[in-house]
């Protein structure tokens, strides 16, 4: 589907151009969108490699297991048809827990291993089963408690005052596409055939599906041994200290401004420096290492800052185009007064049309209306909570439903449209409330 996007960008802004006489436009743009895609990469990489250090040494000190142990009896409500002691039980553990604190990357195995696993228990091989169904919603919904890195970063590289302002709403948002994916589950369920219903369809070499090797590391990692007193005395002394300072700034706060306005004066100061000390309070409290798992972090960080790099070029160049050309105005024009009815400005409409389908391409349309209108601009605001409200609906759904071989999702992908919905409806009143 994006092949066909980008292509449509790119011709449609060189016909479009070509028809009103911006061709110059259209060619300046060119190479303007590639240069302002290098430059968002450098000025992003040391945001990104600083958050993903200090959530290595948080996962090094144990924060993913106690997650993961957390989630147990969540689970067993969500799944009661997936015995507690099954493989596929513990996969979707590990994968749900991965996701809340935005380990993308060690995510996704185990979201493969999960279907394999839930395929095997499938009565119906190929088609899904409820618990696939509510597996692939919850996931494409999107359930990252962290703050988002990568649009922290973009926003930071563009100027931002305050480039963390977006985490509340973000949170805001993803509860609402999280828990519309629950009740759509539930709901449309009730009206469909039972999947012992449906005739058995053979599946060849369903015995020989496999997945890559999941990093079974993960599952057990974390502190072998508790921590030593002057570990823990450490621990709480720092704990009391934000404690004191945190009443003694919510006071002053309090005699100058409305309890609202203070709430929120206090949140945005100490939201982000709170974060840091408790990912690395969980390091000290674990026995780890904490520069030394920082430094190995770091260069994850690194990585997947050089791997976006031709996404963004492809991407920030084909946008820059199009809106050279002046089709994106024309489309904007067309569709805003329809959008602007229900919050929803026109300039974020490419946003809106392209999250589901591609997440580099959403990355990149984001990172584009972040820089055109500046980050924090109620669209630039607006885009950016929307990047971190849900996942790319139909590659997970590809990527899951073509690891276990079913065909036929019954109603999965209409709950994830749903969990979609309701993401840029809880997107769309967040930003209202906390940006106007």
């Amino acid at each position: 589907m994006l092949n066909w996007i980008w292509l449509a960008l790119i011709l449609g802004s060189v016909v479009y151009g070509g028809l009103t006489g911006h061709m110059q436009a259209v060619s300046d743009a060119v190479f303007e969108g590639v240069r302002g895609a290098v430059d968002t990469v450098f000025k992003l990489v040391g945001v990104m490699v600083f958050m993903l250090g200090l959530m290595r040494v948080a996962r090094d000190g144990g924060l993913l297991r106690a997650v993961a142990r957390a989630l147990a009896p969540l689970m067993r409500r969500l799944f009661p048809e997936v015995p507690p002691e099954h493989p596929a039980m513990g996969a979707m553990i590990m994968n749900f827990a991965t996701n809340v604190l935005g380990l993308g990357n060690a995510a996704t195995p185990f979201g493969l291993k999960a279907m394999v696993e839930l395929d095997r228990l499938n009565p119906r091989p190929g088609i899904a089963t409820d618990a696939m169904a509510m597996f692939l919603a919850i996931n494409a919904s999107s359930i990252t408690l962290m703050p988002p890195t990568g649009t922290v970063a973009i926003r930071a590289a563009a100027g931002s005052a305050d480039p963390f302002a977006i985490w509340l709403p973000t949170l805001i948002a993803t509860t609402c596409s999280s828990l519309a994916a629950v009740v759509a589950i539930y709901t449309l369920r009730l009206r469909q055939p039972r999947i012992e219903e449906f005739p058995i369809e053979p599946v060849a070499g369903r015995a020989e599906r496999s997945v890559p090797e999941v990093e079974e590391e993960l599952a057990t990692e974390g502190p072998t041994q508790a921590a030593g007193p002057v570990r823990r005395a450490i621990v709480v002394a720092v704990l009391l200290a934000l404690g004191v300072g945190l009443a003694l700034h919510g006071a002053d706060l309090r005699s100058t401004l409305p309890p609202g306005e203070a709430v929120k004066a206090l949140t945005s100061a100490w939201l982000f420096p709170l974060l840091i000390a408790a990912l690395l309070l969980v390091g000290v409290a674990g026995r780890v290492p904490v520069y030394e798992s920082m430094v190995a972090g770091a260069r994850e960080g690194l990585d997947v800052a050089v791997r976006i790099v031709p996404f963004l070029v492809a991407i920030l160049a084909a946008v820059a185009m199009f809106r050279a050309s002046g089709a994106l105005g024309l489309l904007v024009d067309t569709l805003d007064p329809l959008t602007s009815l229900v919050g929803i400005p026109g300039e974020a409409l490419p946003m809106v049309l392209l999250r589901p389908l591609s997440g580099s391409g959403a990355f990149g349309v984001m990172a584009e209306i972040v820089n055109t209108h500046g980050p924090d601009s109620f669209v630039g605001n607006l885009v950016c909570t929307l990047q971190g409200t849900t996942e790319t609906t139909f590659y997970v759904l590809t990527l899951y439903f073509g690891a276990a071989g079913v065909r036929n999702m019954r109603y999965t992908l209409a709950a994830c449209l749903i969990a979609d919905l309701a993401g840029l409806a809880g997107a769309t009143a967040a930003c209202h409330l906390f940006f106007g």
